[in-house]
């Protein structure tokens, strides 16, 4: 269980293919190795992804490498089948007992790929220099449309965000200066497609409402 609050950006060093419905990556991240656990579950751009080895990094910089697989589930239903070397990902460790719950309950389960379909820059007060807001538009991905309402919550590559508006298939989301600089959405760009997982109430009320009887 995870929270959506991205607490560091890790980099794919190395992505190799073990068959068609597997593939082997290792990830340098800012965490120190002894707070690593084999097994452990680390959400990489709001895919829950486990664990499988550690070893120290070797460009000077201060944490660790971890290696996680990606079988035929995840390679279909993700992108994680396209991240190679250079790739940049949020990364999120599980939660614990005790953890602030800063976002909202994320499981790391994608429920599909949304596409980036337009950005409109908000430029910040001259009098004010916190930094530029952007606005998001975003393409729900099939079927997924009903699970998103305004004011509710939605992960967005790992990022638990707030909707704004919705019409259709479409709604937007608000990055604040902050979110810009400590997740990978500084380098997002329009076409760009991200993993989406839905709110886990909204997904239960929807089931509920379904299986309510009728007459």
């Amino acid at each position: 269980m995870f929270t959506g609050i991205v607490t560091a950006i890790g980099e794919v060093v190395e992505s190799e293919r073990k068959g068609p419905n597997l593939k082997r990556l290792a990830i340098a991240c800012p965490y120190e190795a002894d707070g690593i656990a084999i097994g452990a579950s680390i959400a990489c751009a709001g895919v829950c992804l486990t664990v499988t080895a550690l070893r120290p990094r070797t460009d000077g910089e201060p944490g660790c490498i971890f290696q996680v697989e990606a079988a035929a589930e995840t390679l279909a239903k993700t992108l994680v089948g396209e991240w190679e070397p250079g790739t940049l990902v949020n990364l999120e460790r599980s939660l614990k007992v005790g953890d602030e719950l800063g976002g909202h309950l994320v499981v790391g389960h994608v429920d599909g790929v949304g596409r980036i379909l337009k950005i409109d820059a908000i430029e910040a007060d001259p009098d004010e220099p916190w930094g530029a807001t952007a606005r998001f538009h975003i393409r729900a991905p099939q079927g997924l449309a009903r699970f998103i309402a305004t004011k509710g919550s939605i992960c967005l590559d790992g990022t638990s965000l707030t909707i704004n508006t919705v019409e259709d298939d479409v709604f937007t989301v608000l990055l604040i200066p902050h979110s810009f600089a400590v997740t990978t959405w500084g380098q997002r760009k329009e076409g760009d497609a991200v993993h989406v997982e839905v709110d886990l109430m909204a997904r239960y009320a929807a089931r509920l409402a379904e299986a309510r009887p009728q007459g």
